[in-house]
């Protein structure tokens, strides 16, 4: 009698070079830096939702794993992680009894509810950010901003005018483009909004670093922002086509947050390329429907939450085609 196996020759798995503990302390520090960036603009306001969902997160975790895993399942940061991801999709000054409520439904509902790490569909952080939205949606709505074009500020501070000059005249100059001031103050925002937008610079900085090192595989939100980009350059302006402003969706509503770190969490998501490569281009196509055209400022988040509920489908799917296709050739008969 044969004992048939199947033999993989490629890792479907997402991330292969680092555990999961690192992945997850390494993302944790990343959305640390986004509070702490935010937190020196409000005078530290930032700080008590974060904490109070970190805190939260991590009592709950222990709580639930204690008899069988000790602090072993504390160790692994992926509470951690969960509860900072979480912070960085509410506004500054929310309350942290929120944020607390957000985060035990993150841990209890969505990540153990499902089997724990690696078993669940929906990103925690983003199934807490939904519990709180249709909770108490006051608490999102009255604190977001609403969608604007940057051509009507008229506050731009000298800081950003002086930076947008100082490019204009030794960077761009060699290329004859002009940046339009406005995009430096969003790198700096000091506007009660989402964490994650009033921490964009240090963001920025924090996944570039996790997407150098492998944590993620880049061309992940490579494709989420040329989608995204590509349908706000060309539809963002409702009046004239091919005139919508790239960078202030860039730099807002959450978006660098959404490609580097939500559309690439690999719980969640598809395990092969061309799994992946559909449900990132479909969670970009639904962030633009979802700000651009029902004027939901925080669409990405959406998006994300909608693709999710797609995934154990994208799986399916990917296991039929994964034995029926090209990959049979892959299974092997040891004669026992």
């Amino acid at each position: 009698m044969a004992e048939h196996r199947i033999i993989f020759k490629s890792k479907p798995q997402i991330n292969i070079s680092y555990s999961s503990s690192v992945r997850m302390w390494l993302v944790c520090g990343t959305a640390f830096l986004c509070v702490l960036q935010s937190a020196i603009n409000d005078g530290g306001r930032s700080f008590t939702p974060a904490f109070t969902a970190l805190f939260t997160a991590i009592i709950i975790e222990y709580l639930l794993t204690w008899r069988s895993y000790g602090a072993s399942k504390i160790k692994d940061g992926s509470a951690a992680a969960c509860a900072m991801i979480l912070s960085l999709l509410l506004p500054n000054q929310i309350h942290p009894v929120y944020a607390a409520f957000g985060a035990v439904f993150a841990i209890i509902v969505v990540k153990h509810g499902f089997g724990g790490l690696g078993a669940n569909w929906l990103n925690p952080a983003v199934g807490g950010w939904l519990f709180i939205r249709f909770s108490w949606p006051d608490t999102l709505t009255n604190t977001t901003s609403s969608i604007t074009e940057l051509s009507v500020a008229s506050d731009l501070s000298a800081f950003d005018n002086s930076i947008t000059e100082f490019l204009n005249n030794s960077v761009f100059s060699i290329t004859g483009i002009q940046l339009p001031s406005g995009y430096v103050d969003l790198l700096f925002n000091n506007n009660p909004g989402i964490i994650a937008d009033r921490g964009i610079f240090f963001l920025l900085i924090g996944t570039l670093v996790i997407t150098a090192a492998g944590i993620n595989r880049g061309w992940i939100p490579l494709v989420f922002l040329t989608v995204y980009g590509f349908l706000i350059r060309l539809t963002g302006d409702t009046v004239q086509l091919w005139n919508g402003d790239m960078l202030y969706g860039f730099f807002s509503g959450g978006t660098i947050l959404a490609a580097f770190i939500l559309a690439a969490e690999p719980a969640s998501s598809a395990k092969f390329k061309s799994g992946i490569f559909i449900t990132v281009f479909f969670a970009a196509v639904l962030s633009w429907f979802f700000r651009y055209r029902c004027l939901d400022y925080s669409g990405a988040f959406i998006a994300i939450a909608v693709i999710n509920c797609f995934t154990p489908l994208v799986r399916l799917m990917e296991e039929k085609l994964f034995l029926s296709g090209r990959s049979r050739r892959n299974i092997q008969e040891n004669p026992l």
